[in-house]
């Protein structure tokens, strides 16, 4: 019995953490300065260490930008990444540079949205997290706060 509860938390545990993906307490201050001039200061925890270190080495080509940086401002924010990743390898981003859109957990979640949405003027992009999750500057990402273009809510139980 013991063991049947401790799956049971461990599951619901783990939904609780798809939902909400807070960021780190020890963020270096250019974190969002640097990483969220641009797009969503994505939660470390969306890639692996080797994915972020792979991202970071590669700024002056980043997705078609240059978002370099001075040297200890990218190894600050390299470490940061690296120290806080995710640890299974199905997040391993596809594509080089790594692709949080690329990972196998980006296309579970996200296996029910249209081609149609993706090209919405609004949205852009995979990548704008920002276009349909009303909270994911505070880094949630439940289904009940999760608004599409033109107002339609998401409606999933969590």
């Amino acid at each position: 019995m013991k063991r049947h509860v401790a799956i049971l938390l461990a599951l619901v545990s783990f939904a609780a953490m798809a939902d909400r993906m807070p960021t780190p307490t020890n963020e270096p201050k250019s974190f969002k300065a640097e990483c969220g001039s641009c797009h969503l200061a994505f939660p470390p925890s969306l890639l692996t260490a080797s994915d972020w270190r792979k991202l970071m080495s590669g700024l002056e080509k980043h997705y078609g930008d240059d978002a370099s940086l001075d040297e200890t401002t990218r190894q600050q924010l390299e470490d940061f990444l690296a120290r806080n990743a995710g640890t299974e390898r199905r997040l391993s981003g596809a594509g080089d540079p790594p692709r949080l859109t690329g990972t196998n957990w980006f296309k579970r979640e996200h296996d029910e949205v249209s081609s149609n949405i993706w090209r919405d003027p609004k949205v852009k992009s995979a990548a704008n997290c920002t276009a349909c999750h009303s909270r994911a500057e505070q880094n949630s990402f439940r289904g009940r706060e999760i608004v599409m273009p033109g107002g339609r809510r998401h409606h999933e139980d969590d």
